[in-house]
């Protein structure tokens, strides 16, 4: 889903530029609010077959909750930068890991670019 509405939001953003009107996706990374804590409902698990594959991702977020390396606040003011820029960027990365997160997925997919490349090319009429 967070995909997704990056998408979205870049189309969006190309479709009323020319009305002046700017949009932005701002992909945080993780952020010492109670999202994982207390504040986190989950619903019943219907079904067992996930649990091996649910249980440690779960486990790991409560076990991070509290140390989140984001700073809510400083993110706050960062929102705030965006919104009184003139000229914002189609994506903003919020907190280390986020940009370690998209910096990682880039270079994979340089790599798989490159791996591929030839074939790519050889799609075109000669």
């Amino acid at each position: 889903s967070k995909f997704a509405l990056e998408g979205i939001s870049e189309t969006l953003g190309k479709e009323v530029n020319d009305l002046g009107i700017k949009v932005t996706a701002v992909e945080p990374g993780s952020f010492r609010t109670d999202w994982a804590g207390r504040s986190m409902v989950r619903a019943e698990r219907s079904i067992a077959d996930y649990d091996a594959l649910i249980d440690p991702i779960r486990k790991r977020r409560l076990e991070m909750s509290g140390r989140q390396v984001g700073d809510p606040q400083k993110a706050a003011q960062a929102m705030l930068k965006l919104a009184l820029s003139a000229d914002p960027p189609a994506h903003l990365l919020l907190g280390s890991d986020a940009v370690r997160l998209v910096e990682d997925k880039m270079k994979l997919l340089q790599a798989e670019f490159a791996a591929w490349k030839s074939v790519s090319l050889s799609t075109d009429i000669a």
